[in-house]
């Protein structure tokens, strides 16, 4: 499925079907609840004419238990049919979370190109749950047909006309029903696209308040979120008219239906084709058919609105993957050699460059559009729109991405932690049990940092690590980072919060924890770059000057404006 592209109706289809057995048992169950809800009207009538017109009080004691029979029957299938039918949506729903989850985890990616982070969750949340719903509506639509059968059989025993009439009248209605749907299924995919892209940059904005407390940008944020917050709220009001207009359409369709019915028995017992307990019957089930009609509307609503989701997740679905699988082999044991030859994607232009095994490199761009771009194309997250990028002669497009990212490990200047200890977050990236954080924490100088917590690397972390200072997060993200220690490890900024003195410490320490093992520093921190074997620069997208940090200080004025300022 993640490959097939799958369409809106696939996704429904799916998701139903993987709940047939639950369908099937509620169905069942709901079927005998209808059943017997539209044969109550039957053996009231059938008390009324064996019993109370002769006065028989053993046809009455009969009868009566029969009916006791029916509401036990009724009330017990409705309980057990209605926690399946429950249970069958939240399964369905759950399912389709998994299936989102496993795309947008793919290894090659592909799923979150165009979206906002929130976008995906509204997608996950929402919209999942609302095609989970459809297939407690196949329930639901399967136990009102069968009402509607069972009433129509009914009718036909009292009389041919109101059987008929019934038989012939509910096919035109439904259709009507499917017409009246179509706008309210237009507007809730609105709605739900509007949700999601409210969601998302609320997401965003929360992500990014502290920077924009910092820059005083909080009033933009507000009106952006504003302006996006009453698309959102437009569009659900729009989705919720539809809906009432949809309801109460069906509703006064289905009232006047009923009223026929009424009518038409009324006129059957004043001529004397039927009893007065058949009057009664056909009167109870003409009010009876209220019921099944009103699941049926609801029905008709929740595949409209599942459909417009299903079409939603079937995008996400469908995406294609951002980068190939790839066949290769991973080289053994990888020794860390990257060259790049020709190299171009977005702010790339033609990059050549070879890193020898074992080297600690720093790459100063003066365009950081150009660096986003280089730790894109060594993480595997894109592949270059030209030329290549080999390890150890391999190119990384004929390595799986999981692979290719064991291999070289990019962290990212923006890297987040999760809810747990500091030790949790450090120990996450460990290549095995037994290996010793200790190191890894000692060159990030996060030991300093457990040092100044209530219960030192024990101490539990909030969210994003949030009740850290920014430069204590970038110190344990670094840790992690090193902890890690995959044979090619891309370092981006990583010292940018925290003061000159640790990040000179932070600087010798990295270099002694990883002899022998390549490393790339893209930053433009004098103090990381100082202890680098090489240095090069990139501008316009490609390699412009290299050397000792020291050799560029002095004789590159373009290099020194930019390091130095």
């Amino acid at each position: 499925m993640l490959d097939g592209g799958p369409t809106g109706s696939q996704v429904l289809r799916k998701a139903i079907g993987g709940q047939r057995r639950r369908i099937a048992t509620a169905s069942a169950l709901g079927m005998a609840h209808q059943g017997c809800e539209a044969l109550v009207p039957v053996v009231i009538g059938v008390i009324i004419d064996r019993a109370v017109t002769t006065g028989s009080s053993g046809a009455l004691l009969r009868w009566l238990i029969v009916l006791a029979v029916l509401f036990l029957v009724l009330s017990t299938s409705y309980r057990i049919a209605a926690r399946i039918t429950d249970g069958s949506a939240e399964h369905a729903g759950h399912g389709l979370r998994l299936t989102l989850g496993r795309k947008v985890l793919d290894p090659r990616g592909g799923a979150d190109k165009g979206r906002l982070p929130g976008a995906l969750t509204s997608i996950a949340t929402g919209d999942a749950t609302r095609v989970g719903a459809t297939a407690a509506a196949v329930t639901y639509a399967v136990s009102a047909l069968a009402g509607l059968v069972i009433s129509a059989v009914a009718l036909l025993r009292i009389s041919v006309p109101l059987g008929l009439l019934i038989l012939l009248g509910v096919p035109p209605l439904l259709w009507l029903g499917h017409l009246i749907s179509r706008p309210l299924e237009q507007r809730s995919e609105v709605e739900q696209d509007r949700a999601a892209h409210a969601s998302g940059v609320a997401a965003d904005l929360v992500a990014g308040l502290r920077v924009l407390k910092g820059i005083g940008a909080e009033a933009a944020a507000v009106a952006r979120y504003r302006s996006t917050s009453r698309d959102s709220l437009a569009a659900a009001l729009r989705a919720a008219g539809s809906r009432a207009w949809h309801d109460g359409a069906i509703l006064a369709l289905t009232g006047i239906f009923i009223a026929i019915i009424g009518l038409v028995g009324a006129h059957l017992a004043m001529n004397g084709s039927i009893s007065v307990g058949e009057l009664v019957a056909a009167v109870g089930l003409a009010q009876y058919l209220l019921g099944p009609f009103q699941l049926l509307t609801y029905v008709n609503g929740e595949f409209a609105q599942g459909r417009a989701s299903a079409e939603r997740i079937a995008e996400v679905l469908a995406a294609p993957p951002a980068v190939a699988a790839g066949t290769a082999a991973l080289p053994h044991p990888v020794k860390g050699r990257v060259r790049f030859s020709g190299v171009t994607y977005g702010a790339l232009r033609g990059l050549d460059l070879d890193v020898a095994p074992g080297t600690l490199i720093g790459v100063v761009a003066g365009n950081p559009a150009a660096a986003d771009d280089l730790l894109l194309c060594l993480g595997r997250e894109t592949d270059p729109e030209e030329g290549v990028i080999e390890l150890d002669g391999v190119a990384l497009t004929d390595l799986d991405p999981d692979d290719a990212r064991r291999a070289i490990l990019v962290a990212h200047h923006d890297a987040d932690l999760f809810e747990g200890s500091l030790l949790d977050n450090v120990r996450a990236a460990l290549p095995g049990e037994d290996t010793d954080p200790g190191p890894a924490l000692a060159a990030a100088t996060a030991d300093d940092v457990a040092r100044a917590l209530p219960q030192g690397v024990d101490t539990p972390l909030s969210e994003r690590g949030r009740s850290l200072s920014g430069g204590q997060r970038q110190r344990v993200a670094l840790a992690r980072a090193l902890a890690a220690d995959p044979p090619v490890l891309v370092v981006h900024d990583p010292t940018t919060a925290v003061d000159t003195v640790t990040e000179s410490r932070i600087a010798a320490r990295l270099k002694l924890l990883r002899p022998g093992r390549t490393t790339f520093l893209v930053t433009t921190s004098p103090a990381l770059l100082a202890e680098t074997d090489r240095v090069v620069v990139l501008d316009e997208g490609a390699v412009t000057a290299h050397g000792r940090h020291q050799d560029l200080v002095s004789t590159d004025a373009a290099y020194r404006a930019t390091v130095l300022a």
